[in-house]
């Protein structure tokens, strides 16, 4: 049996941090998991920026509310889902991802989840599971699955190499420069044609 799991931002939806700086004008939240591979040390440059501008999950959410999929994404995930089982694994948080889970059909989503004061101020962040995305992977396999992955970041390429298959989608250059063995695609059609051949094989 196989089963696919997507990366979230960058795959199906915007990068949130990133809509979150154009909305607030701060640049130096567009920096993501592209940028950054150590993703403590980048929560922990988010959430200090945060703090200094006086900015909570409210402000976040208002960004939030704003944001579709990609253009193609929901139509991409519910064909995908006639084929297969799918999770959308990510390092977001629950307090973030509702909205846009709605406006994706409400696929299933493995992420991580927030410490927030009463007035918002984000206060930590707990992760689900250490490595949460190759660890889910794992033990997905462990019960019998065999996984089919893709994302665009750094912390996507563990789980997409110890899969049957993997692929990148829209990554960066320097993302993939650094793994020409990973296929690699920009449209969603070429992207269900590969998943679509690797549930075959």
């Amino acid at each position: 049996m196989k089963i696919v799991c997507l990366d979230m931002e960058g795959v199906l939806v915007p990068e949130i941090w990133i809509a979150f700086s154009e909305a607030t004008g701060i640049p130096e939240l567009r920096r993501t998991t592209r940028d950054e591979p150590d993703y403590g040390k980048l929560m922990a440059y988010r959430l200090d920026i945060l703090h200094r501008h006086g900015l909570g999950l409210k402000e976040i959410q208002n960004t939030i509310a704003t944001i579709d999929p990609l253009p193609g994404a929901r139509e991409f995930l519910d064909e995908l889902r006639t084929l297969t089982q799918v999770i959308v694994i990510s390092d977001t948080f629950e307090q973030f991802a509702k909205p846009l889970m709605k406006k994706l059909g409400w696929p299933t989503l493995f992420c991580n989840t927030l410490e927030t004061a009463p007035d918002g101020t984000i206060i930590d962040y707990h992760m689900r599971i250490e490595n949460s995305k190759l660890s889910t992977v794992r033990a997905l396999q462990s019960i019998g699955y065999e996984t089919i992955a893709a994302g665009d970041s750094f912390n996507d390429l563990a789980m997409i190499r110890a899969s049957k298959a993997g692929f990148l989608f829209r990554s960066t250059p320097a993302i993939m420069e650094a793994n020409p063995d990973l296929a690699a695609f920009e449209t969603f059609d070429d992207f269900l044609a590969a998943i679509k051949k690797a549930l075959e094989d």
